[in-house]
């Protein structure tokens, strides 16, 4: 444990944390807990889990500190409630999780707790992987297969930026256009395919049609070097201010209102921000 990480430092997170746990365990009580706390289960609270990761992931990148320490918080709730749940059925508790994730950190820094020396990230990096196969029991050679860093990638990000680093991986492993046009010809018989799917009432290939596209126009995004999760992102927020300056300009409820003077409030928002932009 680091010397800066004192005793009287120590003492006041644990405390801290201990508080979370029982104000969390009183949320469950069958005797006078929430009853929304007690109807949720590990799967009910996936969603939560994305959701608080996004909010704090938000908050960083705006820098606000205050905003930063409540969303951390929010996701640290979500952390104490699946070991709250977990423990209520004997399966595990946060005290399995901290360890866990304790001694992984020392197993796979041996150049900081044994006695590896390294002199790179990279070579820091070689060793993590090295240690991970043999963790999970897996030879160094399975974990170089295309397949393998593929699933790796659609397990452990949301499918924007999964398809972006799979598009990217595959193209280091020679599957990759020979032009800009190939790639927008590929996307145009997509979309097409699409178009035809959405003619039937079948929506399971309707959704496969969908995914082809969404995939396709990823790999556009990234022959232009763009990245496709920021650009929507940046779409969403546009939305929404072109939606709040509308709302400014009404004088009244937008559901009042029909769609012909809806189009006018959008172009008069988007003409107000164009302007503030260029000013």
């Amino acid at each position: 444990m680091s010397q800066s990480f004192n005793q009287n430092q120590s003492t006041a997170v644990l405390e801290a944390v201990n508080n979370l746990i029982e104000v969390v365990a009183q949320l469950r009580s069958p005797e006078g807990g929430c009853p929304w706390d007690l109807k949720q289960t590990p799967e009910t609270l996936i969603p939560y889990i994305i959701e608080e990761a996004y909010e704090v992931v938000d908050a960083i990148k705006r820098g606000n500190q205050k905003e930063i320490v409540e969303e951390l918080g929010d996701l640290l709730l979500q952390v104490i409630l699946q070991a709250q749940i977990a423990g209520e059925k004997q399966h595990f508790s946060l005290k399995e999780i901290a360890q866990g994730i304790t001694e992984k950190l020392i197993r796979r820094h041996p150049h900081v707790f044994g006695n590896i020396e390294v002199e790179t990230v990279e070579e820091v990096r070689k060793n993590w992987e090295e240690i991970k196969a043999k963790e999970k029991g897996e030879t160094i050679e399975k974990t170089q297969l295309l397949s393998y860093k593929l699933s790796r990638y659609a397990r452990s990000n949301p499918p924007l930026i999964a398809g972006m680093k799979m598009t990217e991986k595959a193209a280091e492993f020679g599957f990759e256009w020979d032009n800009i046009e190939q790639v927008w010809g590929k996307f145009h018989e997509e979309l097409k395919e699409f178009e035809e799917a959405v003619e039937t009432e079948n929506k399971e290939h309707q959704k496969e049609e969908l995914g082809d596209v969404l995939f396709t126009l990823i790999n556009v995004a990234r022959w232009y070097d763009l990245d496709p999760f920021e650009a929507l992102q940046d779409t969403n927020q546009k939305f929404i201010k072109r939606l709040s300056l509308m709302e400014k300009f009404a004088d009244r409820p937008l559901t009042d209102y029909n769609l012909e003077e809806l189009d006018q409030f959008w172009d008069q928002a988007k003409k107000y921000l164009k302007e503030q932009k260029s000013s």
